[in-house]
């Protein structure tokens, strides 16, 4: 594979470019534009096959995108923010129709205040709405699992659309090193052509999308949640394929340095980064600290979270996002409900940082770890706590 510079949207839209899809619809919002603009140059180059539909909102884009992936088209778009916002009625009704629409998302700040800049939040906040939800760590990995998402989101026994998570312009807008994957070799991983289990055919009549009240509707919504349990076993399956192909190795949960851990971040998307080099630094001055990664959000891999916490003295979640008058932060909910379900209880220290692209540095990563250690010593956890906010 001959290695490129490029930004992460470019990454992401050399993906798709490989992808080749039948259907793009999207609309333009910062930081994602890029993703788009860049594909909308190679099908006027005709690089690509793909039907570039305009539309004049991304509640429009997401609702032509249902519409492709139901006539059995292989449907790609992004966006961010507030886009996912005005998309959020068409989001669930994407994964109720079981369209496995695949949409990079550049993560951004959501209005108000204005902010154009990143964090996870804009993401987090459909987590409930039926979609496979991962996370990028850096241009490499934002590039690989949009291809993988395809696979993921057409298998048969999910047919479930996935979102593909890259942090603004921490990731969207920095240019690395990729190994992009070709045209070629993408189709023979995605085996050709959508094979659509369910689409719209003259020829055999079918209904999508249709009212379900009160007799009906809990059983549509129990076929989703069982969708999302089989996508467990073939998101492994996707994520082995993937290396044997490119020798990239990808976990649903990834740790680093965790043998011998007592102590452990815990964080995902692009704040893995410093965090691991931290723990580098740690390392070397004879701390016994390790890092949890979570790449797949939803569905949540609870389990895998708990067998590398299980003999931890205190665990320190970091995430990039904000939950209001909850009982922690959004991703750490989630983690004290996957380790009181293992009857697990190692002590807990909770940081939101970077909101709105604000820059957390390594030496910010040495403070949160000896502050909460400091806590730890003394058998205490520590309550959510928002890391630089100017009192």
């Amino acid at each position: 594979m001959t290695r490129i510079a490029v930004t992460g949207d470019d990454a992401v839209a050399e993906a798709a470019k490989s992808v080749n899809p039948d259907v793009v619809a999207a609309y333009p919002i910062t930081p994602q534009t890029i993703i788009v603009e860049r594909f909308a140059d190679f099908v006027a180059d005709g690089e690509v096959d793909t039907e570039f539909v305009t539309v004049e909102s991304e509640h429009s884009a997401m609702s032509a995108c249902v519409g492709a992936s139901s006539a059995g088209a292989r449907v790609f778009t992004s966006s961010a923010s507030a886009g996912l916002m005005l998309m959020y009625e068409i989001i669930f009704v994407a994964a109720s129709s079981r369209t496995p629409i695949v949409m990079a998302i550049a993560n951004r700040a959501i209005s108000g205040p204005i902010n154009i800049h990143g964090e996870l939040t804009d993401q987090m906040l459909f987590r409930d709405s039926g979609w496979v939800s991962m996370f990028s760590e850096d241009n490499q990995e934002a590039h690989d699992q949009t291809i993988m998402a395809f696979k993921i989101g057409e298998h048969p026994n999910v047919l479930l659309p996935v979102g593909v998570g890259l942090d603004g312009f921490i990731i969207s807008h920095a240019i690395e090193g990729i190994e992009p994957v070709s045209r070629e070799v993408t189709q023979k991983f995605l085996g050709g052509e959508r094979k659509a289990a369910l689409k719209l055919d003259t020829t055999k009549p079918l209904s999508i999308g249709l009212l379900h009240l009160q007799d009906y509707y809990m059983e549509a919504r129990a076929q989703v949640r069982d969708a999302h349990e089989r996508s467990r076993k073939v998101i492994l399956e996707v994520f082995n394929e993937w290396e044997k192909l490119t020798g990239r190795k990808y976990k649903p949960v990834e740790s680093y340095k965790m043998d011998d851990a007592e102590y452990a971040f815990l964080t995902m998307g692009s704040t893995a980064g410093n965090a691991r080099t931290a723990v580098d630094d740690l390392r070397a001055k004879g701390e016994k600290v390790g890092l949890i990664k979570i790449r797949v959000y939803r569905p949540f891999f609870g389990d895998d979270v708990t067998e590398l916490c299980k003999n931890l003295k205190g665990l320190i979640t970091i995430e990039r996002s904000h939950n209001f008058g909850g009982p922690g932060g959004i991703l750490s909910s989630d983690i004290k409900s996957a380790l009181f379900n293992k009857r697990l209880s190692p002590l807990l220290a909770e940081y939101t940082i970077g909101l709105g692209g604000r820059d957390t540095l390594i030496k910010d990563y040495y403070s949160i770890y000896n502050r909460s250690k400091e806590a730890f010593n003394t058998g205490k956890s520590l309550p959510l706590f928002w890391w630089g906010v100017r009192e």
